[in-house]
């Protein structure tokens, strides 16, 4: 009978490749970060890496720590606010490829996806019932409509690239979007 209170080995595998892809992909950034890198750094064959993990994308959801940096827009007016939102996101998806990451790793792979949810849960969210000022189900519900227009938005334009999408100018985005974003914040 296994002994439940020591740690499996691929416990430990996993944590040794989480470590050395961490250490990869803030070195290397993610585009440059290798499979083969990251098993070599975490002394295992590359096949392990992909039988954990299945693909690079995953790996990354799996040990990236993301940060949306969403500024304090207290100090804007009420009607600056959406638009805000929306520049700050395009500012965000367009000068970091590791959200990008993020996103196109969640659509297919649970653990993506849950950091995703996490992160709009911890970082939106709070934000949401601060300008709002609605009780935090209202907030809830409300930052949940806001994460399908900026995630939406990310997919159409930076993953899927549809070209209509691609041809809007950025201030035509803001001021579109921004507007929905808007109503989601303060329409009842």
């Amino acid at each position: 009978m296994a002994d439940s209170s020591r740690p499996r080995r691929s416990d430990a595998t996993k944590a040794a490749i989480l470590t050395a892809a961490r250490e990869q992909f803030a070195q290397q950034g993610y585009a440059a970060a290798t499979i083969r890198a990251i098993a070599a750094s975490a002394r295992i064959d590359p096949a392990l890496v992909m039988r954990y993990f299945g693909n690079k994308e995953r790996l990354f959801a799996a040990a990236a720590e993301f940060d949306l940096r969403v500024p304090d827009l207290s100090g804007l007016e009420r009607s600056a606010i959406g638009p805000a939102l929306v520049e700050h996101f395009l500012e965000r998806w367009e000068g970091d490829e590791t959200l990008m990451a993020l996103l196109r790793a969640a659509f297919t792979n649970e653990s993506a996806a849950e950091q995703l949810r996490a992160l709009f849960a911890t970082q939106i969210l709070p934000v949401i019932v601060q300008l709002s000022r609605a009780p935090r189900a209202v907030a809830a519900a409300r930052a949940g409509l806001i994460a399908t227009q900026i995630l939406g938005l990310a997919a159409c334009r930076y993953i899927l690239k549809l070209p209509p999408v691609m041809r809007l100018p950025r201030a035509e985005i803001v001021r579109r979007v921004g507007a929905t974003i808007h109503s989601y914040l303060f329409e009842e």
